[in-house]
This record gives structure tokens, C-alpha cells and sequence, in this order.
């Protein structure tokens, strides 16, 4: 059958012919440190549950990147984005099998048609509102300092903000963290894909319409409804995307729940290197999980330091009274860089994987190219707010001095963020992990006094009550 056939993207069989989540992610990951750490990738290949396991492995992955004064992280970045599309298929209906590569050199069998949507109002280009909250949040270790001189400098030049020289192709444009709605105020043309679902097309519709922008979206047939699906229609996609001129910016804010979220990421990436490949200045721009493992600078250990050192006599009890399991430091061991482990196992190793794609992608492509990342805030989206857990740590998280965002401030503040990378770039750094600390915004989570996890179950009991 054509590569092109209806189908999807989905997992490689395995051994017992189960298309497999878990085993995919274990191959993955231990490829990924292979090249650099055989030892920790056989580990991860012998974990026994990696449901639970995962954790450690994870952030294996940010230790063996500092290696060779940090450079190993673009090999394990390499390894890892090599392996995620030798596995991944894309399976037609007749059971056919391609990989996603092949697939996106096919002619799609049905061109998507463009709906053309567009708004009225004049550009709103002021960033006071963020602007005079910049000093707040540095000090209180919510944002890094660069993340501040970045708005401050956007601010400084509104003309930075005039995007008619850029189309903004976002995948997932309806997303709550996208920049849809900044970049529709500023009088940007996007170029959106989301699902075919008719709710999130009137929402996407509404922001529109009270905006100085213009959407264009693809439609399976003149005059249908928009939406496209990045799963099953990547040959599609790619070709109505390459059919606008001008440079393009690659915005990656899909998501998914449980194990379609990884293969979301895979689609994604694939699609990134082929648009990257017809038109190399296309920009890339990827929003990063604070929940995730990140080496960081020694200020920021020293602060979570400083604030262990000053805790209360109440914290000092908690931890012996919990058996050494609550409330412990954030840096046991002062270093430099250090290793924040923000992980949270609610969130399952598919969420952390397809994260970690998407970070891996964007270190790799900043050597040669314009790349947009920036690590996001926690933030009230509603994905978030389903789990329960998550939903009552966020609610108490600000006892531990982790600020969680409103969605509509996390936004505008990584859509700002973006436009100062694309339009300010800066060359790769030769140590990795030190690109991803630049304008980072983790809501505290690297200068809180506690490691996270040994504080969510008490932020959660505080917001549940």
C-alpha cells in the first residue's frame, strides 16, 4: 500500500508483537545513553517497571550529558532523536508499515484546502503587565534573571513585536501554553493545525475575530471545517505548510494524554527535520516542562541552599518524623552545575519521554539553525487541573515557594520569550544543559529549599484542605 494511505502513527511491535509504550520508551532511552553511558543503558534496558522506574534513568540521562565538560549532551540528544524515528512506524490500514520519514516524502492522496480567518482590532503591543512583575519574580526566585532582561529587552523595542516578516506555522494552536492569542494580538499570520474537534475551532474562531492577526488553517475540503490530524495525516500537513512563502516558525505546542503523547512527539519531530530540510531557515520554538531534570547554575543551588539552611523548626521535625522521606533538600550535595529533579511520577514516563523529545530536538537543531526554548512555568492548564493530585499540589505549591501561573500570564510571557530568541539568536552553547538554563522561567522549582517531590504530598494535603 502507498506510504501515504490512511493510517497512523503508532509504536514498533515488540517481542510478544504488543505495540508497547513501555518498551518502546526503555529501547529509546537506553539508546540514548548508550553512546555515552553503556553501563546506565543497560540499566535502563533491565528495569524491571518502568511505570515506576523510570525516574532514575531520566535523570541519568542530564548526568551523562555533562560529560566532556558538557558536550555529551548533543550526543545523547543525537542518539536518542536517532532512535525515536528508526522505531516509530507509521501503520496504514492494510497493516502496511513505513517509517515516518518515508511517509512525509509521499504525495498525500487528498491536498488540504485553507479556511482563511481574520481579525479586526489594532495591534496591542504593550508589556507593561509583564514588565511590572519582572523584579517580583526575580526575587523570588521564579524566573531567572535572564528571563527578565529578555522581556525587558522585547519591551525596549516594540518594533521587535511587527511579525510580518514571519508565518507562525503552531502544531497544537490552540493549545492553553501557546502563543495563539499574543501572537494574533500583535497582528501576526498563523498558520494553525489542530484537531478537526468544532469546540476548539469556535474558541480558536473567538480569539480571532477580537484580533489584529490572521489564521489560516487547512480543511479536508473546500469550504469544510478546519483541522487536521498530526497522527494520521503527517504527508498532508507537510505539504500545505511548505506551500506558503516567507520564513516559517515551527511551533511545537501539541498534546496528548497517556501513550498518544509520545507519538505525537515522534510525528512532530519527523515533520520539524522535513520541514527543516525543504526550507533549512525555518525557526523552531519548543516550550519545556519545569517538571523535568535540568542541570543548573551554582546561584541557584546556592539560593535553595540558603533557604534549607533557614528553614523552620517545624520543617526540621517533619523530615525524621517521616522517616527521612519528607521535606528534604533540593541540592543535598552543592555543585556546579547542579541537578534539579523536578520529576513527577503522576505524570508517567510517556509524558516525561515525548518532553525529552522535544528538548532533544530543539539542542540538536541550535547548532544549525534558529531555535526558539525556553523552560515554561508550572501553570493551571486545564490537562494539569484533571489530575487530581497535581490539581491540589499546585493549590498549596506556594507554601513551598513555587508560584503556579495563570494561563493566560504564562502564555504571553513564553510567546514574548520566543520573540526575543528569534529575534535576538545566540549560537549554541559547547556545553548543552547551559542553553537550556537562558530566560528559564521554572515558577521556583530550582531555588526552592526542598527537592519537589519530597514536598508535593504536603502541598497537595494543604491544597486539598
Amino acid at each position: 500500500m502507498h506510504p501515504a494511505a490512511f493510517g497512523l502513527t503508532d509504536f514498533p511491535t515488540d517481542h510478544t508483537g504488543r505495540r508497547s509504550s513501555t518498551s518502546w520508551g526503555r529501547a529509546v532511552v537506553a539508546d540514548a545513553l548508550r553512546p555515552i553511558d553503556p553501563a546506565a543503558a543497560a540499566a535502563a534496558e533491565r528495569e524491571p517497571d518502568w511505570r515506576r522506574g523510570y525516574l532514575r534513568h531520566f535523570r541519568a540521562l542530564v548526568e551523562a550529558g555533562l560529560s566532556a565538560d558538557g558536550t555529551a549532551g548533543y550526543a545523547i540528544a543525537e542518539a536518542g532523536l536517532a532512535s525515536v524515528q528508526a522505531r516509530m512506524r507509521y501503520v496504514t490500514r492494510d497493516g502496511d508499515e513505513f517509517s515516518l520519514a518515508q511517509v512525509l516524502m509521499a504525495e498525500p492522496p487528498h491536498p488540504y484546502a485553507t479556511v482563511e480567518m481574520a481579525g479586526s482590532a489594532a495591534p496591542d503591543r504593550d508589556l507593561s503587565d509583564l514588565v511590572g512583575r519582572l523584579d517580583a519574580w526575580v526575587a523570588a526566585g521564579v524566573v531567572e534573571q535572564s528571563c527578565a532582561d529578555a522581556v525587558r529587552e522585547v519591551a525596549g523595542n516594540p518594533d521587535w513585536l511587527d511579525l510580518g516578516d514571519l508565518k507562525f506555522a503552531l502544531l497544537g494552536a490552540g493549545a492553553e501554553m501557546g502563543p495563539l492569542r499574543a501572537l494574533l494580538g500583535w497582528g501576526a499570520t498563523v498558520l494553525a493545525i489542530d484537531l478537526p474537534l468544532d469546540e476548539l475551532w469556535e474558541r480558536i474562531g473567538a480569539v480571532v475575530a477580537g484580533s489584529a492577526g490572521r489564521l489560516l488553517a487547512p480543511s479536508a475540503d473546500e469550504g469544510a471545517a478546519p483541522g487536521a490530524d498530526l497522527r494520521a495525516a503527517l504527508p498532508a500537513i507537510a505539504q500545505w505548510l511548505l506551500g506558503f512563502d516567507g520564513q516559517l516558525v515551527l511551533g511545537n505546542y501539541g498534546y496528548a494524554p497517556g501513550t498518544a503523547y509520545p507519538i505525537l512527539a515522534a510525528a512532530v519531530d519527523a515533520l520539524s527535520v522535513h520541514i527543516r530540510q525543504q526550507r533549512p531557515d525555518t525557526a523552531l520554538t519548543v516550550l519545556a516542562t519545569p517538571t523535568d531534570v535540568y542541570a543548573v547554575p551554582a546561584a541557584a543551588v546556592r539560593q535553595a541552599t540558603e533557604r534549607y539552611a533557614a528553614r523552620s523548626r517545624r520543617a526540621r521535625l517533619t523530615t525524621p518524623l517521616s522517616g527521612g522521606r519528607l521535606l528534604l533538600p533540593n541540592y543535598p550535595v552543592p555543585a556546579e552545575p547542579g541537578i534539579n529533579d523536578s520529576l513527577v511520577p503522576q505524570q508517567g514516563p510517556n509524558y516525561a519521554l515525548a518532553k525529552r523529545i522535544h528538548r532533544w530536538r530543539a539542542t540538536v537543531a541550535r547548532r544549525d539553525g534558529l531555535v526558539s526554548f525556553a523552560v515554561a512555568p508550572p501553570t493551571r492548564t486545564r490537562s494539569v487541573l484533571r489530575n487530581r493530585v497535581l490539581k491540589a499540589a499546585y493549590a498549596g505549591a506556594h507554601l513551598f515557594d513555587v508560584e503556579v501561573f495563570e494561563p493566560a500570564t504564562a502564555s504571553k510571557l513564553m510567546a514574548v520569550l520566543m520573540i526575543h530568541q528569534l529575534r535576538k539568536p545566540r549560537a549554541a552553547d559547547p556545553a548543552a544543559w547551559r542553553d537550556e538554563t537562558v530566560a528559564a522561567a521554572h515558577g521556583g522549582l530550582w531555588r526552592a529549599a526542598y527537592h519537589p517531590r519530597t514536598a508535593l504530598p504536603l502541598a497537595a494535603v494543604r491544597g486539598l484542605l
